[in-house]
């Protein structure tokens, strides 16, 4: 099966669990990761119309995108992988939306990049509701603090909230846990969800869900 009818497919499972959650339709934003696909493979996608896309590493995302926006327009793309503060002023530059703020020193770099580009981006925080250590995200029950710091103190626009469940338990608890931290902090907007398990994610009220291998098919290296 060809990428556009892999696309078509999940545009309309989207809209399936839309429906079977009393959702308005088009209410949940679909996002291609396209980590680890070069431009070609990325184009049948492009060439269907999609324009929302992820990359996990600015790096590879500087050496495809730019090119791509050239040739398409109204392209919108989205960091969900880790940010180096190093890494700031590039992915300020590249990216519109940033779903992995999890800590000050990032916030604070996001923060001097958007000054300095006089660029706004919409931002999610990164919650780490597994509490995994080796995994990226602000611990859940410093949220609420973290959140509070990037908006009063950094004036920080943050528009929602972004979880990766541990991949070898059921997901929707920790659906569950992003949707309540959001709800107490005003949030409507949750980054929850992916190629196994956007239907649930859509049914615990997600607004983005990022799905890759469901349309791009298996990676060839591990990420």
């Amino acid at each position: 099966m060809g990428i556009k009818k892999q696309l078509k497919n999940v545009k309309e499972d989207i809209a399936n669990s839309e429906s079977e959650a009393g959702r308005s339709p088009g209410d949940v934003t679909l996002i291609a990761v396209s980590k680890t696909f070069d431009a070609d493979h990325i184009r049948p996608a492009l060439e269907a119309g999609h324009r929302i896309y992820g990359e996990n590493r600015v790096q590879e995302a500087k050496g495809k995108w730019p090119e791509l926006r050239d040739e398409f327009e109204d392209l919108e793309l989205h960091l969900i992988g880790p940010l180096q503060s190093n890494k700031a002023k590039e992915a300020v530059a590249l990216f519109d939306v940033i779903h992995t703020v999890d800590r000050p020193k990032i916030a604070r770099a996001i923060r001097v990049e958007m000054e300095k580009q006089n660029k706004q981006l919409q931002l999610f925080v990164q919650i780490n509701t597994g509490n995994e250590p080796q995994k990226a995200g602000i611990a859940e029950d410093e949220a609420d603090e973290f959140i509070a710091f990037c908006r009063e103190e950094l004036s920080l626009p943050i528009n929602g909230l972004m979880c990766i469940p541990p991949f070898d338990e059921d997901p929707e608890p920790h659906f569950d846990k992003l949707a309540e931290i959001a709800k107490r902090n005003g949030l409507d907007q949750l980054s929850m969800g992916m190629s196994s398990d956007y239907d649930k994610a859509i049914a615990k009220g997600a607004s983005h869900v990022r799905v890759g291998s469901a349309i791009f098919g298996k990676r060839g290296y591990p990420v």
